[in-house]
């Protein structure tokens, strides 16, 4: 995937930005495992839109001895209010996927202005104790697939698990730095407790929030929680998919989303 590279934060941060197709702009944040994953579902989108897909601040794509560069989730809607300037996106829609979609809302409701439409991909975070993801830090590989995919012995199982000079144990370590990081309080993703909750009221643009049915990673009463808070905001259900719904049924999601943005 060609990356266009840009400096930001007083040329502190050196990110790099995939953007593809034409059309009416669309911001898509990538989950914790990077964007190569996410090629197949960002050339669909591409089809009717300018997809631009940034590497979050501070990660390299796929390693998880990555120094994160932004520690406070505030600097985090600053460094993309930025971002959004430098690609002249004045209003935009805005998507993403897992820990990428709790960013995504973050940002939508610290600048509702910015953002037109969202779109949640199976959105993950830590925002209640009582209503906890699971820890990934204690699956085994085989675990973590049936965790996060509908199918575990299907072909975008396989493929996940067998990306380019990845192997499983890498995606293990992944998971394990994950979670090492968000448990001793180092910025990994934005946790919601640090802001969202505050003023997830404020997210009241059409918001599309796409669940996989089958998802291991959060229980089904977080799902509907969080699908109340956002008042303008209608729900679509993978039935043959997990935490990975744009990735196992990347036709079906990029239809959704390009239905919900026409």
């Amino acid at each position: 995937m060609p990356m266009r590279k840009i400096k930001l934060w007083q040329g502190k941060i050196e990110t790099e930005i995939a953007i593809l197709g034409s059309g009416p702009p669309l911001v898509f944040l990538h989950g914790p495992w990077g964007l190569h994953n996410d090629r197949e579902f960002l050339d669909l989108l591409a089809r009717t839109h300018t997809v631009y897909a940034p590497k979050h601040p501070g990660t390299s794509d796929g390693d998880p001895e990555a120094v994160h560069q932004i520690d406070d989730w505030w600097d985090l809607i600053v460094y993309y209010g930025e971002l959004f300037d430098r690609l002249e996106l004045k209003s935009t829609a805005l998507a993403g996927h897992s820990f990428g979609g709790m960013v995504a809302c973050e940002i939508a409701a610290a600048m509702p202005e910015r953002v037109s439409k969202l779109v949640l991909i199976d959105p993950v975070g830590l925002w209640r104790d009582d209503l906890p993801v699971r820890n990934w830090m204690l699956l085994s590989p085989a675990e973590l697939r049936a965790a996060l995919f509908a199918d575990p012995k299907g072909e975008h199982a396989e493929k996940f698990f067998n990306m380019p000079g990845e192997a499983a144990d890498r995606i293990d370590a992944q998971v394990g730095f994950v979670w090492s990081q968000a448990c001793t309080g180092k910025f990994v993703w934005p946790i919601p407790d640090k802001g969202l909750k505050k003023h997830i009221h404020r997210i009241a643009m059409p918001t599309l929030i796409v669940w996989g049915q089958a998802d291991g990673v959060i229980v089904a009463a977080y799902a509907d929680e969080f699908s109340r808070r956002i008042a303008n905001s209608r729900v679509a259900m993978i039935e043959a998919a997990g935490h990975l719904p744009h990735l196992e049924e990347a036709q079906r999601v990029a239809h959704l989303v390009g239905e919900f943005l026409a």
